[in-house]
């Protein structure tokens, strides 16, 4: 939705985008701002979808987000392609940078400088043939699910190798997990290929502030390492409360549901798996609610992997929003 708003908003014509009850929810003040200021006219719900995008003759702007967010930079970007002169996003941290990799893959001038990205408008796109890699997100779940549980291994191939994406890897190394990475190809400047995780041991993880913008949409998998042991401690993460739930508070009170020690604080949360030799008491297993999230849906699917009794995953059936086929997958890789 935010990045459809940066194309329409430089469109001759009025649309109105609408979502589920859950993109319903989501802040879209980040993008109406931006884009009113080059010259479109924004409606919505108290900041909130429906939005109605009257798009309008555009002018560049210097736009610095408060909160990093390549969706945001995105919809600028878009904007500023029917635009009158030069637009620039001043990043506050680097975000993932697919857009500006598609850009100029389909032949569009773009100018990045650290954290400033900018673009004059009025450049034509050429048409292109692209092979979309896997997506990392995604495959998040199995690469976590090999580095919890010592002795296993898994290899995937055909995914996305973007290095503004790819800091998950960085985080199972020091978790104790091996992690091999073989470039294979690339394509529209996205390369591809294959990773193998092997899990070894488990250890403690503090994801910082810093690291969080590279790893917004893989902190409920990396959540999941904990209830195999050790720990996880993310701070600086409160936009987790504005995705398709709250985050913070659905994975912590999931967890909990599941027999895991977990903490829920304002900008994050802390899991403590158990460990051999201590006090912590082994994952008993439960109930626990995704609240129609499927990050959430396969996040408990991993950590219940854990459980000494079985678990049920209310709302489990919303991984169909990123990946319809996860438990059929999850089952062929347990067995």
């Amino acid at each position: 939705m935010r990045l459809l708003a940066g194309v329409l908003a430089g469109q001759p014509f009025s649309t109105t985008l609408v979502g589920d009850a859950s993109l319903s929810r989501r802040p879209m003040r980040r993008v109406i701002e931006p884009l009113e200021r080059m010259g479109a006219s924004i409606s919505s719900t108290d900041g909130r979808p429906p939005l109605t995008v009257r798009g309008g003759r555009l002018h560049g702007i210097s736009h610095s987000p408060e909160v990093p967010s390549a969706q945001v930079k995105s919809a600028v970007l878009l904007a500023g392609l029917a635009a009158e002169g030069e637009t620039t996003v001043v990043e506050p941290a680097a975000t993932r940078d697919h857009t500006e990799r598609a850009l100029r893959a389909f032949g569009v001038a773009v100018g990045v400088n650290g954290r400033v990205i900018s673009l004059r408008g009025g450049q034509r796109l050429t048409p292109q043939s692209a092979t979309i890699p896997g997506d990392i997100s995604s495959a998040a779940f199995w690469l976590v699910g090999a580095a919890a549980l010592p002795g296993s291994r898994v290899e995937i191939d055909e995914v996305g190798l973007n290095p503004t994406r790819t800091h998950l890897l960085e985080v199972l190394r020091r978790f104790g997990a091996s992690v091999t990475v073989f470039e294979t190809a690339s394509s529209a400047g996205e390369p591809r290929g294959t990773i193998v995780v092997e899990g070894d041991r488990t250890g403690t993880l503090e994801i910082t502030p810093e690291e969080v913008p590279a790893l917004i949409d893989e902190l409920p998998a990396i959540a999941a390492l904990a209830a195999h042991g050790g720990d996880v401690v993310v701070r600086g993460a409160g936009e987790l409360r504005v995705k398709e739930s709250d985050r913070i508070a659905a994975l912590v009170a999931g967890f909990r549901a599941l027999g895991i020690d977990a903490e829920e604080h304002p900008d994050g949360f802390a899991v403590h798996g158990p460990r051999t030799g201590s006090a912590r008491p082994r994952v008993s297993g439960g109930v626990a609610d995704a609240r129609g999230d499927h990050r959430m849906a396969m996040a408990f699917a991993i950590a219940a992997l854990a459980g000494e009794g079985a678990s049920t995953i209310e709302g489990a059936d919303a991984v169909a929003i990123s990946y319809p086929e996860f438990f059929d997958t999850l089952d062929r890789l347990v067995r």
